[in-house]
């Protein structure tokens, strides 16, 4: 635990959490790509990563659709054990949950797959829903926020939406995964996504080689 010094009038100090304990923020929207979504909560499920997890109404349903993930309980089966409340599951229609406030500390938020009606909403600040207000706290905290779009192709809208959202301060990192590296299946296409979606966060996490040149 660290110290910060607190703005009362005694000059107290408040307690910030470590880096390390922070939970990750991790939305997912109604945007084709689930399979992004699923490995990356795998993957911090895994490495032990504290994460809040949001799901849309769109984004259970693309689980379903593109996955066969249908509730939450599949969802556990197809990321590994949680454990206790390493992984917290949030409703996303109440806007009064802690991912909602800026005094609660988080390591950032990543929204993946984002989808362009969220984009949208991020960028002009219209805070319909939790995942929509959290991703509004996170720029407003300065924070890291990913978004990550697989949307193709895009219109001037999109275009300019994903400018002022990156104008904000948002990382806009697409679904858009590498070849050099000669994959063979589609999991290894996913994890080269997913990997520059940690490493964004500076978690030591290690899914494909770096590029050696």
């Amino acid at each position: 635990m660290t110290f910060a010094r607190g703005a009362t009038p005694e000059g107290m100090f408040r307690a910030v959490p470590n880096a390390d304990t922070l939970p990750l923020i991790l939305a997912i929207t109604g945007a084709s790509g689930a399979p992004y979504a699923v490995r990356l909560l795998e993957v911090l499920a895994t490495k032990r990563v504290p994460t809040w997890l949001l799901v849309s109404t769109h984004g259970w349903r693309l689980l379903a659709e593109e996955c066969g993930i249908k509730d939450e309980a599949a969802l556990r089966k197809a990321t590994g054990e949680w454990g206790g409340d390493r992984v917290r599951l949030f409703n996303d229609a109440d806007r009064g949950a802690q991912p909602a406030s800026g005094s609660v500390h988080t390591l950032g938020m990543v929204v993946c797959p984002c989808s362009m009606g969220t984009m949208a909403a991020i960028a002009h600040g219209t805070s319909r829903s939790l995942i929509e207000r959290a991703a509004d706290v996170t720029l407003k905290e300065q924070r890291k926020l990913v978004l990550v779009p697989r949307e193709t192709p895009l219109s001037l809208v999109h275009l300019r939406n994903m400018t002022l959202a990156a104008e904000a301060g948002a990382v806009i990192l697409p679904a858009a995964p590498g070849f050099y590296q000669r994959p063979k299946q589609i999991a290894e296409l996913v994890d080269f996504v997913v990997q520059r979606i940690v490493d964004h966060f500076g978690l030591d996490i290690k899914l494909v080689p770096s590029w050696q040149g």
